[in-house]
């Protein structure tokens, strides 16, 4: 498995290391780049990760067999236009978006024909800095990736797909676009949120800001991913509202349980309500291909 042409619609710290991984592993001659910023663009040519930066989404994709599309998903309605009179029709187009409902949706109400281009796919890899600064070629190694293959995708295209994630180290699984955002609401997008939210209602206070230079080690690892990218996490949550809304209304039910044991001094009903907790994530492990340190994109 050889690419002549990559094209890379995003330079940025999910489709740099992309790039990046492929260039290392052997599996590209030629890598194509375009952002919306100038600036990243040339800095992405500076670093060696592109080999011609582009002005347009259709200059970069022209005679490319491999498109990555790694922007934002609040941008895949114009980025799916913008490639869809340029895409090869043999060409293999993936996304990196966090999710999948809405991204599948943007594909197809502007790619047309070229839609049977595409395998949907997220990797949950990454950073809490951004930038094609931070790419790397290991971005990618021992991570999961999600596929979400369409009824349309051939044996052929999945199987290239779930080959060029496992040729540069990730594991990959498959999902229904629906169980997917389902999943990822419940156990990336609410923690973020809660994250956000427990960040903000600290600093409201009128001693908030005394109170975050006692914060220790417990403050540390809860609030990292309050760190995360705001424009990005702002899309995200925005697209998958309703499963998002769905967590939040699950959240609140258990938030009241220790709401009332608190209330009416009940201390083994607090205790219980710990221990169910305790004994839950005490028995968890990290999947093989899910350990990440990810807050920008996950």
């Amino acid at each position: 498995m050889k690419f002549e042409r990559l094209a890379l619609i995003g330079c940025g710290l999910m489709g740099g290391s992309f790039a990046l991984a492929l260039r290392q592993a052997g599996l590209v001659q030629h890598i194509t780049g375009f952002s919306a910023s100038d600036k990243t663009r040339q800095r992405a040519l500076e670093l060696g990760v592109i080999d011609q930066a582009c002005r347009s989404v259709a200059d970069a994709v022209q005679g490319a067999d491999l498109v990555l599309l790694a922007v934002p998903v609040g941008a895949m309605h114009s980025s799916f236009a913008a490639m869809r009179d340029a895409l090869a029709p043999q060409a293999l187009l993936m996304d990196v978006g966090s999710t999948k409902c809405d991204v599948i949706a943007a594909a197809q109400a502007n790619l047309g024909e070229r839609l049977n281009c595409l395998v949907p796919a997220h990797p949950i890899a990454g950073k809490e800095v951004a930038g094609i600064e931070h790419a790397e070629g290991n971005l990618y190694q021992e991570r999961r990736t999600i596929l979400t293959p369409l009824p349309h995708n051939t044996i052929r295209q999945i199987k290239m797909a779930s080959e060029v994630w496992t040729a540069i180290g990730s594991h990959v699984s498959h999902m229904t676009p629906e169980a997917h955002d389902a999943t990822f609401a419940a156990v990336s997008h609410l923690p973020h949120l809660l994250a956000f939210a427990a960040v903000n209602a600290l600093t409201a206070q009128a001693q908030g800001a005394a109170f975050l230079e006692m914060a220790g080690p417990g403050f540390r690892d809860f609030s990292r991913i309050a760190a995360s990218d705001p424009a990005v996490w702002r899309d995200i949550l925005d697209a998958n509202q309703a499963e998002v809304l769905t967590q939040m209304a699950h959240f609140r039910s258990a938030l009241d349980a220790f709401e009332n044991a608190l209330k009416q001094g009940d201390t083994a009903a607090l205790q219980q309500l710990i221990q169910q907790a305790s004994d839950v994530r005490s028995a968890w492990t990290l999947q093989a291909g899910n350990a990440c340190n990810k807050a920008s994109e996950d």
